[in-house]
């Protein structure tokens, strides 16, 4: 990874929009949209997740670039549409977030690491390149998942009702990042980028 100690990082824009064009999914439309939401700040670090997926007989695709200014989150997804009762001709619908980086709460970065014995600090890194996967979850408040069940005792013959227990949790966005799906250059970036981000939320 590279070195995150120095006060002000590379601006990275020029490199999101050649990923943009390398990905091929509607470029203009998934760069205008960002542009609005970056406002012309510089990026410092993004990471981009194209996941298409199965609706029937067709594939529907689905652009999420998260990128990183030096006062912002930006969130922005794109997705793909077959024409329907409204809209006559296939489509596509875009969204973005810009989140404040004091907003941001909680950067969780859950990996799965093959061959752990074989693991060493400093050298290449098994998740990158043997296989693996890097869950990265972001959350800032706005979206709270509440997972709830029946409450039990510990008398396995109690008929009483307890209620529920449950937990909540933070879980505005949460991005999966697997070397089968996205190559090794794509678990390096969700690292790098939950690096930067973690960095830039703990000034």
């Amino acid at each position: 990874m590279r070195d995150l100690n120095l006060p002000e990082l590379a601006d990275v824009s020029s490199a999101l929009r050649e990923a943009i064009d390398r990905c091929g999914y509607y470029p203009d439309v998934v760069t205008d949209s960002l542009a609005v939401a970056i406002a012309g700040e510089p990026i410092t670090a993004f990471v981009l997740q194209h996941e298409p997926t199965f609706d029937r007989d067709e594939v529907r695709r689905h652009i999420t670039i998260l990128a990183l200014t030096p006062t912002r989150l930006i969130v922005g997804h794109t997705d793909e549409h077959a024409a329907d009762e409204l809209i006559r001709a296939p489509y596509a619908s875009t969204s973005t977030e810009a989140i404040p980086l004091q907003r941001v709460n909680a950067v969780v970065v859950n990996r799965v690491v093959p061959n752990p014995a074989g693991y060493a600090s400093g050298k290449s890194d098994p998740a990158v390149s043997g296989g693996g996967e890097v869950v990265l979850t972001i959350g800032w408040g706005m979206v709270n998942r509440i997972d709830l069940e029946p409450a039990v005792c510990a008398d396995p013959n109690c008929e009483a009702d307890h209620g529920y227990t449950g937990s909540v949790a933070a879980d505005d966005i949460s991005l999966r990042i697997s070397a089968a799906a996205d190559g090794p250059a794509g678990i390096q970036q969700v690292l790098d980028f939950a690096q930067a981000l973690s960095f830039a939320t703990s000034r």
